[in-house]
């Protein structure tokens, strides 16, 4: 998993807000036919400037994986007209910057690897790259490893250093406790196939087997990480951007997703995602979407009805925004911890406590959640929920989401936090700091609380309206550059 979770302190904000006062949202492109421009990381997505009551007329390209710059600085307006010059570039600059290695090549390695007696077995931490006798003399200078086991090439993870930019691909990769406890819960369903996006660890832990033991799971890892190709063979890993559904191997790579989701009709399939935190809900969804309908294509007309079973890992407080893409989906009370992050692990109390929950529209009564962990079985609610978790009576709920006990608000006729107080100015409940000026849940445009500025009524006035300003400033500007200089008397 790739999530910057040393920020999430202010990704609660903008959560828990249900958006921002000011920022960028995933826009619809003027022409759906046409194909975005591409980046290292994939077709870009397209973005417009949002602030409250107001909105940008033009909208832009950015990279759909890097939030920072510094890390993919691609920029294009929509509506900009790039010479062919300038397009050679971009195109011989996205070819720089892709794996060292093709997908096939590293299959090739791998294989050779493999045979070499376990002496010859060399891995540079440098380059992080298998090592073959004949790039030896090229590493010699590097941090080498030696003696690889074929144990040590099932668990991966743990021979690569995670990535630690936070803002475009930093990994925490779930703790043992965790992902035994997913990959034993996906057994205990019946699940024999896992689409892991994202989630190298519980990738390798569904693989794991002793030697002789046949695994009753097989699982295919999705990851940016194009390190692991050097691991697993087609069947294996697809190099995948999760952000705009794309396949860096292109059609074959796809094939093997597709031949995956649909085997045996599409029955006992799920897929399990933890994506980076920092990332927009929107595209995600987009994207598992899409997945979604690869997944349908191999049902029968009898089972149109049915979902994909998904687990999607993230932060409670984007309860709202996850359910208004996927309306079945309920969060469960599981604290998922990581291995290599020092404040989110299993144990803590308070705000220590890991924020992050599963999203997922298997039936929660069927999802048992370990007693000697700290979790209890409510038989009002019919699933199980934290020890800290007391039912409501005004609710009919056990309504606490962050691990703590929460307290009933009768004027607002809801739970909320602890630390939350009723504020008399704003008619609801907020921290006793907060500001009651400050941004409201709801529309950018007209402020409505029951809608967001993608399906806003007056969505259009208000794009008509910002149209006619840019036009009378673009005459005015005209006007001042075409007016003759006057002589000076």
């Amino acid at each position: 998993m790739a999530a910057p979770m040393d920020c999430l302190e202010s990704i609660e904000d903008e959560g828990c807000a249900g958006r921002r006062a000011s920022g960028v949202e995933v826009a619809l492109p003027s022409d759906p036919a046409a194909p975005a421009p591409l980046c290292p990381h994939g077709p870009t997505l397209l973005f417009v400037k949002v602030s409250q009551g107001k909105e940008e007329t033009r909208k832009f390209y950015a990279c759909s994986a890097c939030r920072d710059r510094k890390d993919c600085n691609f920029f294009q307006w929509e509506d900009e007209k790039l010479s062919e010059a300038r397009l050679a570039a971009r195109e011989a600059h996205n070819q720089r910057c892709q794996p060292p290695l093709s997908r096939t090549q590293c299959i090739e390695r791998y294989l050779s690897f493999i045979q070499l007696p376990l002496t010859q077995r060399k891995f540079c931490q440098s380059c992080q790259q298998l090592l073959l006798p004949v790039d030896w003399r090229e590493h010699g200078e590097h941090q080498l490893s030696a003696g690889i086991s074929i144990t040590q090439l099932r668990r991966p993870s743990q021979l690569l250093y995670p990535l630690e930019n936070k803002k475009t691909h930093a990994q925490y990769l779930f703790a043992d406790r965790s992902c035994q406890f997913l990959a034993g819960l996906l057994a205990a369903l019946g699940f024999r196939r896992v689409l892991c996006v994202g989630t190298p660890r519980l990738h390798e832990q569904i693989r794991l087997t002793a030697p002789g033991e046949k695994s009753n799971m097989k699982s295919l890892l999705l990851d940016i990480d194009f390190r692991y190709s050097q691991f697993y063979l087609e069947e294996g890993f697809c190099h995948y951007n999760m952000f705009n559904h794309h396949f860096f191997d292109g059609k074959a790579a796809l094939e093997v997703c597709k031949a995956f989701l649909q085997e045996e009709e599409g029955e006992g399939v799920i897929m399990v995602t933890d994506p980076p935190f920092g990332g927009l809900v929107e595209p995600l969804a987009i994207t598992f979407k899409k997945l979604i309908a690869m997944w349908k294509e191999g049902q029968s007309k009898d089972d149109s009805h049915k979902e994909l079973p998904i687990f999607w890992i993230f932060p409670y407080f984007f309860e709202q925004r996850i359910c208004q893409f996927f309306p079945s989906f309920r969060m469960l009370d599981y604290q998922v911890d990581y291995d290599n992050h020092a404040l989110y692990k299993h144990g803590k109390t308070g705000r220590k406590q890991s924020p992050v929950r599963i999203f997922t529209n298997v039936p929660a009564n069927k999802i048992i959640l370990p007693p000697e962990e700290g979790y209890r079985f409510c038989s009002l609610c019919q699933r199980y929920v934290s020890l800290e978790n007391q039912h409501c009576a005004h609710c009919n709920s056990c309504t606490s989401k962050d691990g703590r006990k929460w307290s009933h608000c009768f004027l607002c006729n809801k739970c909320v936090k602890p630390s939350w107080i009723h504020c008399s100015s704003c008619n609801c409940c907020a921290l006793s700091d907060h500001s009651c000026s400050g941004p409201k849940d709801g529309c950018f445009i007209c402020g409505a609380s029951d809608h967001k500025r993608s399906n806003c009524p007056h969505i259009g006035t208000s794009r008509r309206a910002n149209k006619a300003v840019r036009k009378q400033k673009q005459r005015k500007s005209n006007k001042i550059r075409t007016e003759p200089l006057k002589d000076n008397p």
